[in-house]
């Protein structure tokens, strides 16, 4: 499977009205590794990139996650094949146990690179499990960096970098895929995430759109993709992150 960007349009929970009140956007790695962060919007419903703003308070986060995905077809009484995908996930802004935790709904192309995921899992607003719906879209990725943008051609890529410390209760994964780049880490009761984008080198190259908590998360560093190898390290005080995907698509 080629690295993939997605953002949420809507979620719905059923039986009330589509919504969009955050900034979900995921990467995904060509080995299924992923990093879903999603930002609640401002009251007044601005982007993230309208608004100027790049710290923000734990209040702004709905969730962020990371782990593995994996999809299967289904083949349900009626007949008609479903694509079911699961998410498994491995550290979580919402639980220290996030492996108890796996969310799972079936996919159906609406075409233009849109898809429609369709389950049940719980409802932040209410705490229950309800029928969902969501819509996601494709973002193309495109290679970046100082010398694509001189060329006009280049190579996109995937990045990965993950920390396992169970001594200090620390788990964190970095993913970049092409212009986007997210990272999350909890290290006890403590959590921290990142979202990077590359905004062309008239704009001063990578931006950090938003960062939520005061831990170190290597965002920064998964965009200097020619200073890393797979198995590589990187180190950061007590913690060591291994660069577990690097690749050109």
């Amino acid at each position: 499977m080629a690295p993939n960007i997605t953002v949420r349009e809507y979620v719905r929970w059923l039986p009330e009205r589509e919504s969009e009140p955050t900034a979900t956007l995921v990467l995904t790695s060509g080995e299924n590794r992923f990093v879903d962060v999603r930002i609640l919007k401002p009251q007044h419903g601005s982007t993230l990139d309208e608004t100027n703003e790049d710290v923000l308070p734990s209040s702004r986060l709905e969730w962020a996650f990371a782990g593995t995905s994996a999809t299967e077809i289904r083949h349900p009484q009626k007949g008609k094949a479903v694509v079911h995908s699961t998410w498994h996930h491995w550290v979580s802004s919402r639980t220290a146990d996030a492996e108890s935790v796996t969310d799972e709904g079936d996919m159906t192309p609406q075409g233009n690179g849109r898809i429609l995921e369709q389950g049940s899992m719980v409802d932040p607003a209410t705490g229950k499990v309800t029928e969902y719906e969501e819509m996601w879209a494709d973002v193309e990725a495109v290679a970046v960096g100082h010398a694509s943008e001189q060329d006009g051609d280049g190579l996109k890529v995937c990045v990965v970098l993950q920390l396992q410390d169970d001594e200090h209760q620390a788990r964190g994964v970095v993913v970049r895929v092409g212009q986007f780049c997210q990272g999350v880490l909890r290290v006890g009761d403590h959590f921290c995430l990142e979202r990077w984008e590359w905004k062309g080198k008239k704009e001063g190259g990578w931006k950090r759109l938003v960062r939520i908590g005061d831990l170190w998360v290597p965002c920064g560093v998964a965009t200097e993709e020619g200073r890393l190898k797979v198995d590589g390290e990187v180190k950061f005080g007590q913690y060591v992150w291994k660069v577990v995907e690097l690749s050109h698509f």
